[in-house]
């Protein structure tokens, strides 16, 4: 089981600021240690995610990459498929957090190599509860590979 003092950098990929801020807050509840990086479109996630200094002035490699589908620019099945087509980037867990229950998407998505599919619910407190989820089994009980 992974140290509860383990703080994880996290790549959250959504272009709508209203669940972005709802994903904050409920990162935040739930008492995730985590440095949270925000990124708006599939090509700025890409960007970010190959240390193009300007999205990513530190360079960080997050240890989970959460992904919605539907992004401007370049949508997230690109950038999944992008990113598990990457032999240093593949190692990335991909949660997806979509609001789409579409089972095409589904079987798109795991044929993609996600590691999982969440369907983003748009109640608060039910969102809330999927992050604590997330976090239990992410960042406790999941051994991550070492960024």
């Amino acid at each position: 089981m992974a140290s509860d003092s383990r703080t994880i950098d996290i790549l959250l990929v959504e272009d709508n600021p209203g669940d972005v801020v709802l994903i904050k807050e409920a990162l935040s509840d739930a008492k995730v240690r985590n440095n949270l990086h925000v990124v708006m479109d599939g090509v700025a996630a890409m960007d970010f995610l190959h240390g193009d200094r300007a999205v990513n002035p530190n360079g960080v490699r997050p240890g989970l990459i959460l992904l919605d589908l539907n992004l401007p620019k370049k949508d997230g099945r690109e950038v999944l498929k992008e990113v598990k087509g990457d032999s240093v980037l593949k190692r990335i867990p991909v949660v997806i957090m979509t609001t789409s229950q579409a089972e095409e998407d589904i079987i798109k998505a795991y044929e993609l190599q996600a590691n999982c599919y969440i369907t983003k619910p748009v109640d608060f407190d039910k969102l809330m509860q999927v992050v604590k989820s997330i976090e239990s089994f992410w960042l406790h009980l999941v051994q991550l590979p070492p960024e």
